[in-house]
């Protein structure tokens, strides 16, 4: 067990430092190269960087260790400890890769591949349980205590930062900073949330036994039961309620439709699934 969770760090602290490499590329290849805009922290440095010349790197280290004060108190050790590994990688990488460009001119490509860029390597940071600091760890707070989702919470405070840099951009480069800061939240939101979304189904049948087993036996997941009765009839009804897999669906259908032809069922998208058969809700 400690070997495996030794592992799992060294694994976790290598997403961190290549998310923190891959964001660094979209700020000083996409972003400063055509005088786009971003959010948070990185906003900031980079409204600075415009305006004073100041280093986005470094900057971006002092602002956040301020940040991280403040992350301290509502967050967990292993976060922090993972925020300040992905702040100090990401002001190093920030700092190493200045001057680096990529022989694009068209302002649209740039500010779609800046999105992506930024968001595959926040996502990987915030996949393994750290944050870039700044607006990532407001999100998480947001995320903890009112149950928003990251991505969207990351995406409302960095437009309020990226607002701010209308003092020292155009209004058309503004406008390509909020296409690069919503094409990074959905990349963002497909990094976390997994390549393999979960839907959790909901059937009403007569021939509920039937299907069970066979979900059971075919499928290897666990149904469960709830009681339930018709509001008009008061007829007591059995409803299965399954968790399976985006992939599982057809084969679930399949399983119903030769079971009962008029079974009602609902399928309803599901972000989070922790418990067996899916992920320990420990981690």
């Amino acid at each position: 067990m400690k070997r495996k969770a030794v592992t799992k760090t060294i694994t976790d602290v290598a997403f961190i430092a290549l998310g923190a490499f891959i964001f660094a590329l979209a700020v000083n290849l996409f972003v400063i190269p055509n005088d786009f805009g971003e959010g948070g922290v990185t906003g900031v440095t980079i409204i600075l960087y415009y305006w004073l010349q100041w280093s986005p790197g470094l900057v971006n280290l002092i602002i956040n260790g301020f940040l991280l004060i403040i992350g301290y108190r509502f967050l967990d050790k292993k976060t922090i400890i993972y925020t300040i590994l992905a702040v100090a990688f990401n002001s190093l990488f920030l700092h190493l890769t200045e001057g680096w460009d990529i022989a694009s001119t068209e302002k649209t490509v740039n500010a779609i591949f800046a999105g992506i860029f930024a968001g595959i390597g926040i996502g990987m940071i915030v996949r393994v349980g750290g944050t870039t600091a700044g607006t990532v760890i407001l999100a998480r707070l947001a995320n903890k205590y009112l149950d928003w989702n990251i991505s969207y919470g990351l995406l409302f405070f960095d437009v309020i930062v990226a607002v701010a840099s209308l003092m020292v951009i155009e209004v058309e480069n503004f406008m390509f900073t909020i296409v690069l800061l919503y094409v990074g939240t959905k990349v963002m939101d497909f990094i976390v949330e997994g390549l393999n979304p979960k839907k959790a189904v909901m059937i009403i049948s007569k021939h509920q036994h039937t299907i069970a087993e066979q979900v059971n036996t075919a499928m290897d997941r666990g149904v469960t039961v709830l009681s339930g009765h018709g509001f008009y009839t008061k007829e007591a009804k059995e409803v299965l309620y399954i968790v399976i897999s985006k992939q599982e669906v057809s084969q679930l259908k399949k399983i119903v439709k030769s079971a009962d032809k008029d079974a009602f069922v609902t399928i309803h998208d599901v972000r989070d699934v922790f418990g067996e058969g899916f992920v320990d809700i420990s981690k």
